[in-house]
């Protein structure tokens, strides 16, 4: 366990990035999977909704620093490509 005060303090504060971080983590793969099922069921206009939802997500991540935003601008640019080519159909 840590002895100083600053050292309990940091533990403290990482303990509730990581319960954050995970839990945005988590909403994030479930709004990317819902747009991946959508796609795979060729529904464009679920699609195109799940996809507003999960680039909400994704910036949200970016902006609390739980994503790399090259990281989400990769994810976004994907998904959105497949949706268009959903569409494009």
């Amino acid at each position: 366990m840590a002895n100083h005060k600053s050292a309990v303090k940091r533990h403290k504060q990482n303990e509730k990035r990581r319960v954050r971080n995970a839990s945005v983590k988590t909403t994030i793969k479930t709004s990317v999977k819902k747009v991946r099922e959508a796609i795979t069921n060729s529904d464009a206009a679920v699609a195109k909704s799940s996809l507003a939802e999960a680039v909400s997500r994704l910036d949200g991540a970016v902006t609390k620093g739980v994503l790399h935003r090259n990281n989400a601008s990769r994810k976004i640019s994907r998904l959105t490509t497949a949706v268009n080519t959903l569409e494009s159909k």
